[in-house]
């Protein structure tokens, strides 16, 4: 399986022969010294990846990286590496979502094995990430009536209700109601239900 590892280490000898092995084993490979500077260049999704990431480096740690990967969406799998693991740390990283955590020195099996399971976790993310833009992207097509009537009846209100808190006709509801099936390209209003569970619009009021 082919893919960009991001090697994020201080330690300049780690780095190049990780790079070596990696690259032995038919991957692509970045290295980072710092956490800050993988930040600064932040990897795109247009190819299969994960991160390969020291706990202890300057400045930010790795678990701070892994913090700050999380809250600006990045869905790259992430496994630690770490000269002295201990278990608090290791149980806070896999807790935040952590696809491996290895101790160095590492074998090349079970570094291989550790990415290989890390880009099929990321083609699943991804798969997901690309259907859930999609989905808003269709519901950012509804025009705002449309969108309040969307609103309603996945919230489970008949027509002549949804025609009633709107003020206006329950033909004029059925037409709307129409133009959101077609435009979110369901046939049932379970489909609309589940696309609407999906992207957390049920979590409000309308």
């Amino acid at each position: 399986m082919s893919g960009l590892v991001h090697v994020v280490d201080d330690d300049a000898s780690f780095r190049t022969a990780i790079e070596r092995r990696l690259k032995v084993a038919g991957y692509e490979v970045e290295t980072y010294t710092s956490a800050q500077e993988l930040l600064d260049n932040l990897p795109g999704v247009q190819k299969p990846g994960c991160i390969l990431l020291d706990v202890q480096i300057p400045g930010l740690s790795g678990p701070e990286l892994q913090s700050r990967l999380g809250e600006i969406g990045s869905i790259l799998p992430i496994i630690f590496v770490t000269g002295h693991a201990d278990t608090p740390t290791t149980v806070r990283a896999i807790k935040a979502g952590a696809e491996d955590f290895l101790t160095k020195p590492v074998s090349s099996e079970q570094l291989i094995d550790a990415i290989e399971r890390a880009m099929r976790h990321y083609g699943s993310a991804h798969s997901q990430r690309t259907k859930f833009d999609y989905l808003r992207a269709l519901v950012a097509t509804l025009t705002p009536r449309e969108r309040q009537v969307f609103d309603f009846i996945v919230r489970g209100k008949i027509n002549k209700q949804t025609a009633f808190e709107l003020g206006t006709t329950e033909r004029t509801v059925k037409a709307h109601r129409h133009q959101v099936m077609e435009k979110m390209q369901v046939n049932s209003l379970a489909e609309l239900v589940s696309i609407a569970e999906r992207l957390g619009m049920l979590d409000s009021q309308p």
